[in-house]
């Protein structure tokens, strides 16, 4: 029995090796855009431009902010080997004051399904 479930992990570690090797994988220009000091109340987009380096096609199945302020768009259509597209974000700064870091989680079908892009930057006092 020990046998057959040493057997399993194996095969299982050797599917997961052969996925990795075969499947998409999406590699971004830039992975954080500090949009430097801004007034409270302004808006700012950022496109984050990415490439499927792997060699299957990419699927993006859900791309979240870490809160509403900011808001991602993101290709519906897979995206083939050696093809780039992007995901725009626009951060929205009513409300907000100081230091802003905000994080946008990508979910793909990547053997790593979890990405993460970031905006950061200042939020001043509107006068």
């Amino acid at each position: 029995m020990k046998n057959l479930a040493a057997l399993f992990v194996l095969f299982l570690s050797f599917s997961l090796a052969v996925q990795a090797q075969n499947g998409p994988v999406m590699t971004f220009k830039t992975d954080t855009y500090d949009f430097g000091t801004i007034t409270e109340g302004d808006s700012v987009s950022f496109e984050f431009v990415f490439t499927n380096t792997g060699k299957s096609n990419l699927i993006i199945s859900n791309v979240q902010a870490s809160c509403g302020c900011t808001t991602p768009y993101w290709p519906q259509q897979p995206i083939k080997p050696g093809e780039s597209s992007k995901i725009k974000a626009t951060f929205k700064s009513e409300g907000k004051m100081g230091t802003q870091n905000k994080v946008i989680t990508i979910t793909t079908n990547e053997a790593d399904n979890t990405k993460r892009v970031f905006f950061k930057g200042l939020v001043k006092e509107r006068k």
